[in-house]
């Protein structure tokens, strides 16, 4: 884990900007006039969707990957991913010569293991590990425990929250005068990154998380802001799915609106709709914002809304399925 204390400033933020400007795509933020029409907002929706990789994950990734001493880059990396942020750290690891040795569960879907080893060459070891994403990250940090590397959180760390701040200081400098932002909450530190910035440019805007029924521990500790257990169910978000830290949700407490839960039937729909109105391929876990504004969970009228489409890494095959049920939806 990050020995930095996770409550990164503004300051912290616009440092990594500076350092990933030139490294990762300013990815493109676009008026979406269906579901403007739909809600009677003025929609934006950002597409990391776009962003090497293919998720926003690389750029905290590469953030933290740059601060590592010469002798953490010797001993090597491990990290415990569902997918996208595994692939963000396999980047790093062939840009910088450092050794990664990456733990994904056993519902990893083929196209992201496929894409972390074609990313990472020669500098990566994949090990999938029977079970949820938990199990992954278990079998990560033993083997930071057993071989002296460093482990490389998904979201909890200072430096990968300040990666992530960068997708919100993109998406406020698109939109400077945003009233909602939507963002997915899985972990919890692409949310927080995205609030650290917008709330800092743009005061008194509301940011959400969003989470699937299936998987929502930050809707069900939300009120006292004290981590819940909850049960985790199959989801369409899978980048999304596990448990959450007490540190980043007590952090989100301090600056968002609160923690929108939506169905997995609204997830497939939206994943539906975004392909056939805008011709973008978006994962369940991306489209969680979309789908929060399909099932109303919010009223949004007269207000200028932004959309974080936070990857767009899914199987064809999921992808197909999903179609079939919800494109006559949309």
């Amino acid at each position: 884990m990050s020995t930095l204390p996770i409550n990164p400033s503004m300051a912290d933020a616009l440092a990594a900007y500076r350092f990933l400007k030139d490294k990762v795509r300013h990815t493109p933020t676009e008026l979406s006039r269906p579901l403007s029409g739909l809600t009677g907002a003025q929609v934006y929706i950002k597409w990391e969707n776009q962003q090497l990789c293919g998720a926003f994950k690389v750029r905290g990734a590469l953030f933290k990957m740059q601060s590592l001493s010469q002798e953490e880059r010797r001993r090597g990396v491990v990290t415990a991913s569902s997918g996208n942020h595994a692939q963000g750290v396999a980047l790093a690891s062939s840009l910088m010569g450092i050794k990664a040795t990456i733990c994904v569960p056993a519902t990893c879907p083929k196209t992201k293991k496929e894409a972390i080893r074609g990313i990472g060459g020669h500098t990566v070891e994949l090990r999938v590990v029977d079970g949820s994403y938990d199990d992954a990250e278990a079998e990560a940090l033993a083997m930071a425990e057993r071989e002296g590397m460093t482990f490389i959180s998904a979201f909890e760390d200072h430096h990968v929250v300040c990666g992530a701040a960068t997708v919100g200081i993109e998406l406020m400098m698109d939109q400077p005068d945003l009233d909602v932002i939507l963002v997915p909450a899985g972990g919890g530190g692409l949310m927080n990154g995205v609030a650290l910035a917008a709330c800092h440019l743009r005061p008194g805007i509301r940011v959400y998380g969003v989470q699937s029924e299936a998987s929502n521990p930050y809707v069900v500790s939300w009120e006292d802001g004290v981590v819940r257990d909850v049960e985790y169910l199959p989801t369409l978000a899978d980048g999304l799915a596990g448990y959450i830290p007490q540190s980043l949700l007590s952090l989100a407490k301090t600056r968002m609106a609160g923690v929108l839960e939506v169905t997995e039937q609204s997830i497939g729909r939206a994943m539906a709709f975004l392909l056939h109105h805008h011709h973008q391929v978006v994962e369940g876990s991306g489209a969680v914002g979309v789908a929060a504004l399909l099932e109303g969970k919010l009223d949004p009228r007269g207000l200028k809304v932004g959309i974080v489409a936070s990857g767009g890494n899914v199987d064809s095959s999921r992808l197909l399925e999903v179609l079939r049920e919800h494109l006559q939806e949309v």
